[in-house]
């Protein structure tokens, strides 16, 4: 398998629970896309049928129900198709041992004789995030507040949402995006990281009082020999105004 390097998949998954050995199964699976540290716009979402109920803890966290998932394709309908989205990339996630670990279960429970290792890099963020930032919090909320990512709208989680959150907080913890889109009329939904310009307030000028222009006057012509100043540049021995 060729591995692109350059293309990075933001990746996350909701589960039923947090124990495969419970039963526990996937219900969604989001992707954001970034190749050569801009995130592009492409993405993967896909709501699983996880034939099973969520446990109530897990259910707290995500919020999507049994009946919301009812009829949604089962894992084994859309594993290829996900194969695709992903294979060759560099995956980036955020505590990635439970990910993996979720989705290798899920290909074996479908028959498919792989691992996600064995099709992609796997890059733990949050391994990266606590050498980074030691003995701090380093949850997708607290590298939010750190690096001043909005995130309000985030009030449950979702897979798509965490992996757009997800590639801003990675892309700025490793050195932020290579371009930024600076277009003020750009609707930045997709393109993660712009700057809006059209809401700032003009540049304010602070001219120097008389006072103020005395004194440096004063302290140009202390530092000055014969009474010429050469902090004052001059082209063509005319003084530049």
């Amino acid at each position: 398998m060729i591995r692109n390097t350059d293309r990075l998949i933001m990746l996350d998954t909701e589960t039923t629970g947090i124990s495969i050995a419970q039963g526990n199964r996937i219900l969604e699976i989001g992707a954001v896309e970034v190749i050569n540290r801009e995130i592009t716009g492409s993405t993967y979402q896909q709501y699983i049928n996880p034939k099973r109920d969520s446990e109530p803890g897990a259910l707290e966290v995500h919020g999507i129900t049994t009946e919301f998932l009812s009829d949604k394709p089962p894992f084994e309908r859309i594993v290829d198709e996900f194969i695709d989205y992903v294979k060759g990339a560099e995956l980036v996630i955020h505590n990635a041992p439970f990910d993996v670990g979720f989705i290798n279960h899920e290909f074996a429970l479908c028959g498919k004789n792989i691992k996600i290792e064995d099709i992609c890099t796997i890059t733990d963020s949050l391994d990266y995030a606590r050498n980074k930032h030691p003995g701090a919090k380093n949850n997708l909320d607290a590298l939010c507040r750190r690096y001043g990512i909005i995130n309000e709208h985030r009030t449950l989680h979702g897979a798509l949402l965490d992996s757009e959150i997800l590639a801003e907080v990675y892309l700025m913890m490793t050195g932020g995006q290579t371009k930024l889109n600076l277009d003020a009329s750009n609707d930045n939904s997709s393109t993660g990281l712009s700057l809006d310009l059209s809401n700032l307030p003009p540049l304010r000028v602070v001219k120097a009082t008389d006072d103020e222009l005395q004194k440096h006057n004063q302290l140009l012509d202390k530092l000055s020999n014969n009474g010429e100043n050469p902090f004052i540049y001059q082209k063509n021995n005319q003084e530049l105004d």
